[in-house]
């Protein structure tokens, strides 16, 4: 399961064309820790998981699907020159849209 979360993060963070440092300065982590994590040298904690999945705009289950393409919230948010602080709300408007997504899915 391990190689599967981490070429999920690898394929997730390409398809929203993000560096490897953007998204390690996004999810509060050294470049190095997050390159260990998408070549399973390290395993991901749970609150980066948690911080991923907002980051990108899914579900954290997708991280460990083996179809990653599952359902991605796209965004036009780009991280280029952006403050952690900014990136963090970022974040959190993510996890509020997704939630706000799930509410709506369960009132049909």
């Amino acid at each position: 399961m391990n190689n599967m979360l981490a070429n999920n993060l690898k394929k997730l963070r390409e398809t929203a064309f993000y560096t490897q440092e953007q998204v390690s300065q996004a999810l509060g982590v050294s470049r190095s820790a997050y390159s260990n994590y998408e070549s399973e040298e390290r395993e991901v904690p749970y609150d980066i998981l948690e911080k991923a999945s907002n980051l990108f705009g899914c579900d954290m289950y997708v991280l460990f699907e083996k179809n990653a393409d599952a359902m991605i919230l796209a965004s036009a948010f780009r991280l280029d020159g952006l403050t952690g602080e900014d990136t963090a709300e970022i974040i959190r408007f993510k996890d509020i849209v997704k939630s706000y997504l799930k509410m709506e899915a369960i009132e049909r």
